[in-house]
This record gives structure tokens, sequence and C-alpha cells, in this order.
């Protein structure tokens, strides 16, 4: 059974709220413990708006959520709920996913390099779907895990895309067949096939021509005797900061391709790994500063003009590229922080230089920023936070991980509950639709929607 979040551990608020109308009542009550620690802001009610429009953009679509993005347990628990698959690269994150009662046949085992260890926890549990793109981690598995079901991962042409994830991961058309009949003599299944394109992906065509290459590598595998009913698409989705008009065109170029390449009736499950896309926007990382220094005019600006009548501070924060800004080192972003409320017009700027809390050099959060003087104690907050900065919880972890407030209107809570199935709601009416799940009231447009969400249940490949 599926175990969703509890109601008690997330706060109910008004129709159309936003991060910031929680963060007054939040810090009130942080300072009456006396705490200063970072926690985080989730705006468990992004997630599903975001889930309900991969499903009408893409319809023959069934997510996949990777937990390398972002671990926390609320928002696995509520794609679990809506019947996401999970893409694991860890005993921790197989481990999460299973404790909210997935069964072993949503989850896919995606290290693109795994240890022994690994492999062997997987097929304890029932894991049976896996990745390879090389000889290596076919001859890993077929020594300890014949029943596993494999995926090959393809290369794709990722120089329009910020991360070009190819130079490490996905076996190129060359080298497929190889791998393919390689996988025959080990009598190892290969049931699907798999591609990822990074994140930012510029031009959306990247998707004709990885899924065009998906169908050859198919139609290969078909001449070998397989039967692939798999079709993993990966990442490539505009996030929240990226326009509407970017995700409706990518949409449109995928599904084009997909009645192309694989019509519907073709027996081919699709599924879309996606990570960023869910969780991006919708969490907030609200932090405090824990160290103030003047430094000397002109030393953090470099324009002698502009630090004329200027001072220049170096601040701490609480957290940095060590903790929840880790997205920093790994995205390679600089993230500007922004003050809970907007401070008076008369203030003078200072150019303003922002630290994590450990002296390495690698800790640098954010530089070069005009802010009023700031004194120790003071909030700041991040937002679009979501990708990179939160782990799954782990005992072996050193310190406690940082404190996650999830929130939800309490019409986007009882839809959910609808798809859940575990209560009436109002939205199951004919008549009360159009007025409580259309614009302008909400924005949800979920009624038809999350009543055939579909559910990962790849039975035809097992």
């Amino acid at each position: 059974m599926i175990r969703y979040p509890d109601e008690s551990d997330v706060m109910m608020v008004e129709e159309g709220f936003t991060t910031r109308d929680l963060l007054d009542s939040l810090l009130f009550k942080v300072a009456q413990t006396g705490s200063r620690e970072a926690f985080f802001v989730a705006n468990l009610e992004d997630v599903v708006k975001k889930h309900v429009r991969l499903l009408k953009a893409l319809p023959r679509v069934t997510p996949v959520y990777p937990l390398k993005c972002n671990g926390s347990r609320g928002v696995v628990q509520m794609l679990a709920g809506l019947g996401a698959g999970f893409s694991c690269t860890s005993k921790t994150e197989m481990d999460l996913v299973k404790s909210t009662g997935v069964p072993p046949e949503r989850i896919i085992c995606t290290s693109p390099c795994k240890q022994i260890s690994l492999i062997r926890y997987a097929a304890s549990q029932g894991v049976q779907l896996m990745t390879f793109d090389n000889e290596v981690e076919l001859g890993k598995v077929a020594r300890r895990y014949l029943s596993a079901r494999m995926i090959l991962q393809l290369a794709t042409d990722d120089s329009r895309c910020a991360n070009h994830l190819s130079v490490k991961f996905g076996a190129t058309l060359k080298t497929c067949r190889h791998l393919l009949e390689i996988a025959k003599q080990m009598n190892i299944e290969v049931v699907g096939i798999s591609f990822h394109i990074g994140s930012s992906c510029t031009d959306p065509q990247i998707f004709t021509q990885s899924i065009a290459d998906a169908r050859l590598v198919m139609e290969m595998g078909a001449e070998l005797g397989y039967k692939m009913r798999l079709l993993a698409i990966g990442g490539g989705l505009p996030s929240a900061e990226e326009s509407r008009r970017h995700f409706e065109e990518t949409a449109a170029v995928i599904n084009s391709a997909l009645d192309l390449y694989f019509p519907e009736g073709c027996g081919v499950e699709i599924l879309a790994e996606l990570g960023r896309y869910y969780v991006h926007s919708a969490f907030t990382l609200v932090v405090s500063i824990i160290a103030k220094k003047e430094v000397p005019l002109g030393q953090l600006c470099s324009d002698e003009e502009d630090a004329e009548g200027k001072k220049s501070f170096v601040y701490h924060i609480n957290d940095g590229v060590y903790g929840s800004l880790g997205s920093v080192l790994f995205s390679n972003i600089r993230p500007v922080p922004v003050l809970p409320k907007k401070p008076p017009p008369d203030l003078p700027l200072h150019n303003s230089s922002f630290w994590g809390p450990t002296g390495d050099r690698l800790d640098r959060i954010a530089d070069d920023l005009e802010l009023p003087e700031l004194q120790v104690g003071d909030w700041l907050i991040f937002e679009n936070m979501g990708a990179h900065t939160v782990l799954a919880p782990s005992s072996s972890q050193g310190s406690p991980p940082t404190q996650i407030h999830y929130a939800m209107s309490r019409g986007a809570w009882e839809a959910v509950q609808l798809l859940q199935g575990r209560r009436k709601s109002p939205y199951l009416e004919e008549e009360d639709r159009e007025s409580t799940c259309t614009p302008p009231c909400c924005g949800w447009e979920i009624a038809d929607t999350l009543c055939v969400a579909p559910v990962f249940t790849p039975a035809s490949i097992m």
C-alpha cells in the first residue's frame, strides 16, 4: 500500500498562496524557538501542478522521478501516490521509495556504474529493471543477477544543452548492436531503450533524433530476438524559470516524434525521467547570516567609480555548497539571495558577497550584489532551490538534514486524495468541475486529467 504524506505534516493554506506568504508565520515560529537554523519551504502543490501539466501535454508518457535530483520524503510520497515510477542510484534511494509502499516493478536502478553491492541489493528487493551502456556493466549483472531486465542507454547529441552528459554516459549507435549481441551471449534480457537529454535543452529537435535512434536500436534488438517494450526518454523539459511556450513546443516535438516512430498500439510503453522539472521551483531555502565583515573599499568591486561612497561586506550564512546549496557546485549556478521583505528605497546599497559557513574557497555562494547593510541574524531567501539540494535521508549522514516545511492548499489536497481514492470529493461531481477546477479560481484544470492519470506498471515486460 502506498504511504502518502500525512495531513498533519503539511501546512494547509489558502488557494493561490505563495511561499512568501508563509514566511512571516514560519519565521515567527522559528524565532520563538530561538533557532536560526536553515530550513526549506516545499510547495507540494507546485509539484502536483507540474504533474497535471505533464499529463495534459504528454498524454502517452508516464513520469519516472529520479531521487538523485531531490530525495525529500514528501515529494517521493506525493509522486508515488500520483502513479509515478522512480529512478534510483543507491540503496538509500531504493529504501526510501520502498518505504512508501512502491512495488519493485515501479523502480529502475539507473546508476551508470553500479557497485556489486547495489546489484545484489536490487536483486534481493526484486528490482529487475536496470540500465547499462557498456560491456563491463553487462558482465557485472550477468554474474550476479541473471533475472535482471536491462535497458540500453543511448548517447544523445547534447551539444546544445547546458550539461553534456553523453561525454560520460550512453552507448553510441555504432556500439549498440555489439552490446545487444554480448547481452544475448550472456543470457541477459534487454527490454528497452533509454536516453537522457541534459537540463536547459535549447533545441527540442534533439528529442526527434534521439527517439528516431531509439527506434533503430529497437529494430536491431528485434532482429536478435529481443522483445523490447519500453522507451524511457529523460530530461530536457523546461523547468519553472523558462517559458510555458518553450515547454509546449518541446512537448509538441516529443508527441510528433512518438507518433511517427512509436505510434499508439505498437506495444511500447513510454516513460519520461524528470527531476528538475518537478522540484526546481517548488523549494525555497531560508538561511540566516552568522558572520559579517567589512572589507576595504574596492576589494569586492573592481570598478573604482562604482566603489566610491560605498562599503563592501562579506557575509557568511549557515548553509553552503557542502549542504543545501550543493547545486552551486553540481550545476555551476550562482543563486541570488533576496530579503524576506523589500527594504525602504532610500537605504544606501553596498557591494556584498555571500559565503557558506566553512573556510573553504569553494564555499562561495554569490558575489557583487547591491544590497543594504545586513546584520548577523538576518534572514535571506534563495528561491528555485529544489534541484540537487535535498539528499534522500540516510542513517549514515553526519549531521541532521535541513528541515523541510511542506505546504499545500486545501483544494489541491482534496484533488490529490480523489486521485489516490482515499475519500470522496466535490471534484467528482460533473457540475462542480468548471467552478472548482478551472481558472481563475485556482488554475488547476485537474478533474479529467487526474482521473485518468497513468501509473507506471510495466507488467508487459516483466
